[in-house]
């Protein structure tokens, strides 16, 4: 796991020519959904893109998800809050679920990059009207997803000044 966690990148150029598989797409979504959420709520269902017009449409309609115009797959995170307790913890369950699935995908050699979409609501709109989201449903975030066509530096690291221990 470590590798995976170490080895992630936000990749925005994909090989346009190995496509992402639906085997691989279930993979990542069983990731996904063993994730933790509050109260075990599961406040989520996931949208699974592998046609290149919609690819083509996202890409459009969201000002920094371009990559998916290389992008072979993507996955729209759907936040379904039923109550007043889930409507205040999707946010944590479904970046839980999103993490989940940026290292299930790294660890299978694939690469990703992470976009918002919720709180943006002209965003959240388009991707309800793209993608047929009922409208008590939120769009979370997109998951641009392909075969890496770069290698990026790392740019994360651990910084001790930034943690207080208490022991």
């Amino acid at each position: 796991m470590q590798e995976a966690i170490k080895n992630r990148r936000s990749i925005r150029k994909f090989k346009v020519d190995k496509l992402v598989t639906k085997e691989q797409l279930n993979q990542m979504l069983e990731a996904a959904m063993l994730a933790p959420s509050a109260c075990n709520a599961r406040p989520w269902e996931f949208v699974a893109v592998t046609k290149r017009s919609v690819l083509d449409e996202i890409a459009r309609i969201h000002p920094y998800a371009k990559m998916c115009e290389t992008a072979t797959a993507a996955i729209v995170v759907v936040a379904t809050p039923k109550d007043e307790f889930s409507a205040e913890f999707f946010p944590q369950d479904c970046g839980a679920a999103t993490q989940n699935i940026l290292l299930e995908a790294a660890a299978m050699g694939l690469g990703t990059c992470w976009c918002g979409i919720y709180p943006i609501e002209d965003r959240k709109a388009h991707f309800c009207e793209l993608l047929s989201i009922a409208e008590e449903k939120i769009p979370f975030c997109i998951i641009a997803i392909g075969y890496p066509d770069e290698e990026p530096e790392a740019r994360g690291f651990f910084e001790e000044a930034k943690v207080t221990y208490i022991m």
